[in-house]
């Protein structure tokens, strides 16, 4: 079986506390979490920190200053990258995903920009939800949800 090395990517996060809460999933599923953007938050934040708990220090972090340096030094190949969106065209159960996947997630407020989803619309995935009253989950939760789903086959 191969070994995967999957990627969490947030763009532009805002919230310190959804972000710790990735890191500690990252490190727990030896993940790499890349952040790209302008972040609402210090790396160095307490709070950052308090939700990665002791496991902070362990997240295999990489930083980018924008999604064209992280396609630029990255390379990936766009059957490695998976955009989650609340109004993907396709659920997040569809595709098989690859072993070093690029799971890419937008900010708590706005998502992922337009730029980054008008140039990748077929590579755009949601989590089914059946209440129609909810517009999205929490980022930190759906990250979560998308990992493990991703890694179905790997664990």
């Amino acid at each position: 079986m191969v070994s995967p090395k999957m990627k969490v990517v947030l763009v532009e996060p805002e919230i310190p506390f959804n972000t710790g809460s990735i890191g500690r999933t990252c490190v727990a599923l030896d993940l790499e979490l890349i952040l790209i953007g302008q972040l609402g938050f210090s790396l160095d934040s307490t709070s950052v920190a308090r939700s990665g708990t002791r496991y902070w220090q362990f997240v295999e972090i990489s930083l980018y200053g924008s999604w064209d340096e992280f396609l630029l030094e990255r390379a990936p190949l766009v059957d490695q990258i998976y955009l989650f969106e609340e109004d993907g065209s396709e659920s997040f159960y569809t595709p098989n995903y690859h072993p070093q996947a690029y799971l890419v997630f937008g900010c708590e407020s706005e998502g992922l920009p337009k730029s980054i989803r008008d140039t990748m619309k077929e590579r755009t995935f949601s989590l089914p939800m059946k209440n129609k009253s909810v517009k999205s989950l929490n980022l930190a939760n759906t990250a979560t949800a998308v990992v493990y789903q991703a890694m179905r086959d790997y664990l």
